[in-house]
């Protein structure tokens, strides 16, 4: 049949005879020099292994089954899928059994994209005859077989189905909280909420040691009834894969009904998470952290949260905007990489935005804090999902932390106004970019920040200005986007220059004038103006940029860039930033 006998030298090129090809098993015996009965349906020969030193374990096309002898179900599978791999990628492969789990077992991993259950193999893979496959001669093998197709190819695949696609603008959506209150002491509704029997409290130790979660416990001791109480206050500035998980395991034990997460946005993302794990434990992390072009249409969906928990977002500091926005940045402690992480399922559930506890918030953490705001609005504006919707709230943070952020550094809670803008600022911005999303300067100072362990909000203010004048000027590629007809980034950086009372007469004027603006305030809230004046090695940084760059083209917040970002893009930003020029 295959011109060699078994374990010989001439085995590893053997080829089936196409003169067996569906003989029956009395002409192939003859041939072979030995004799069956007339009518004899098949021939079995019994072989020690699968591969080439056993050709009768290659594909066949002809009534003779080779033997192979197995010491029970697992060693049984282990053999199919040898036998599969074996030059019979993708096709089929049929199981005898009563044990339905086993046969699950076998079709999970035997790589055949049919799998025949006590039906004939020979028939059972052309359909209908013992079973409900579609009847076909011509079967594909998927992936698996290099086809393009995996199931039975039937007329329907003879037909050229045309379609016409019309352009049409993607459903846009604005979502928030469902509750967000605001003003001096809005902590004060902790003490009505309804349902609340059992608080988990997730923070970090600083926001215990100043008494942060004192206050908190304050004002829930004024409830009618006592609530059961869990503090989880290990939370890292960069919180981790291990840390959310932990937090978690924790929850599971003690059943919140309610989390409040008091402190920046460490806390607010490690609870999102934590809420997320407590809730759906069997969710995989690698899953959550799957790129998207469309928040809708993506490989991984989120499950809905809430069936366990509400999550209560509580900021102290005024940047983040994490108590509005359905997104988490987790650190990979591992290769010190940042996985921002978006679902609306990861929305809090109310934010309380009370400006008394940011009011003795340090002149560094302000400005750290503050720059980290205006990117998220600027960002926001100019993003390729910004809207009616979201244009509002971006522009209306913008002017508030330009009219208030070097007062609520210079004066902090001695100017209790400029540090309750500032409050409401971050918050503001949070709702806009939490709905038009964020752009480069987001993308690299994730992976900047995190490899030189500089602060997020100082990141993005040394890179701010030069990826203003980047997307501010007209690109060869923009990315694509049904809303844009033209590239607009241009007047949206004009429009921001004109609410800001700066020179632009022009969309390049406004572009300009925009970017000298950010560094004076910069400059005037003491702010480093590069990654050098910031004491990076250069040496370090340089040496780095290669693989900074490809960690921020491939980070979530790029897509939404108005300006295709390229890698040659990105390492001149970045070296531009470093140098600050």
């Amino acid at each position: 049949m295959f011109g060699g006998a078994a374990t010989g030298e001439s085995c590893a090129e053997a080829r089936i005879n196409p003169e067996v090809v569906g003989r029956p098993a009395a002409w192939i015996a003859e041939r072979a020099g030995f004799t069956v009965p007339e009518g004899t349906s098949v021939i079995l020969a019994e072989v020690g292994a699968v591969g080439p030193a056993e050709p009768l374990t290659r594909e066949k096309l002809c009534p003779v089954l080779a033997v192979l002898r197995a010491g029970g179900a697992e060693e049984g599978i282990v053999l199919a899928e040898r036998m599969v791999e074996f030059g019979g990628l993708g096709h089929s492969a049929a199981v005898h059994t009563r044990d339905e789990e086993l046969v699950e077992r076998f079709g999970r991993r035997v790589k055949a994209v049919r799998v025949i259950w006590n039906a004939p193999a020979s028939q059972g893979g052309i359909g209908d005859i013992y079973n409900a496959f579609v009847p076909s001669l011509t079967l594909g093998c998927g992936s698996y077989g290099r086809n393009s197709v995996s199931h039975n190819v039937s007329a329907v695949d003879l037909l050229n189905i045309k379609r016409i696609g019309r352009r049409t603008n993607n459903l846009q959506w604005f979502k928030v909280p469902a509750k967000i209150y605001f003003e001096p002491h809005a902590i004060r509704y902790l003490a009505d909420m309804p349902d609340m029997h059992r608080v988990t409290i997730v923070t970090d130790a600083t926001m215990t040691r100043l008494g942060y979660v004192d206050r908190i416990l304050t004002v829930l001791g004024r409830r009618p009834e006592r609530v059961a109480l869990q503090i989880i206050d290990d939370v890292e500035p960069e919180p981790s894969v291990a840390t959310v998980d932990r937090g978690a395991a924790l929850m599971r034990a003690f059943h919140p009904d309610t989390i409040i997460a008091l402190g920046g946005g460490s806390a607010m993302d490690a609870a999102k998470v934590m809420w997320l794990r407590y809730e759906h434990p069997e969710v995989v992390f690698a899953d959550l952290r799957e790129k998207f072009f469309d928040i809708r249409k993506r490989a991984f969906r989120f499950p809905p949260l809430g069936d366990l928990a509400r999550l209560v977002c509580v900021p102290t500091t005024s940047g983040t905007g994490a108590e509005v926005t359905p997104f988490a940045v987790i650190t990979d402690t591992a290769t010190g990489e940042k996985y921002p992480l978006a679902d609306y399922a990861l929305t809090p559930s109310v934010a309380i935005v009370d400006p008394v506890l940011a009011a003795d918030l340090p002149p560094v953490v302000t400005a750290d804090s503050g720059f980290d705001a205006l990117t998220h609005a600027i960002e926001a504006y100019v993003s390729v999902y910004a809207g009616d919707f979201t244009d509002g709230p971006a522009l209306h943070a913008i002017k508030l932390i330009a009219a208030n952020l070097e007062n609520a550094v210079r004066h902090g809670a001695a100017d209790p106004r400029a540090r309750e803008h500032m409050h409401n600022a971050g918050t503001i911005a949070g709702m806009a970019f939490g709905n038009a999303f964020l752009g480069i300067v987001h993308a690299m100072s994730h992976t900047l920040g995190a490899t030189f362990h500089i602060a997020h909000g100082r990141t993005n203010a040394v890179l701010l200005p030069h990826v203003i004048r980047y997307n501010g000027t007209v690109p060869a590629k923009p990315t694509g986007w049904p809303k844009y007809e033209h590239y607009r980034a241009p007047e949206r950086f004009q429009d921001i220059a004109h609410a800001l009372g700066l020179p632009a007469a022009t969309p390049e004027e406004g572009v300009e004038s925009l970017a000298a603006a950010i560094e004076r305030l910069r400059d005037a809230v003491g702010i480093e103006p590069s990654f050098q004046a910031l004491g990076v090695d250069e040496e370090t940084f340089m040496a780095a940029l290669p693989q900074q760059a490809r960690n921020a083209y491939e980070d979530q917040c790029a897509p939404a860039n108005p300006r295709m970002p390229m890698l040659d893009d990105m390492r001149a930003l970045m070296r531009a930033a470093y140098y600050g020029r």
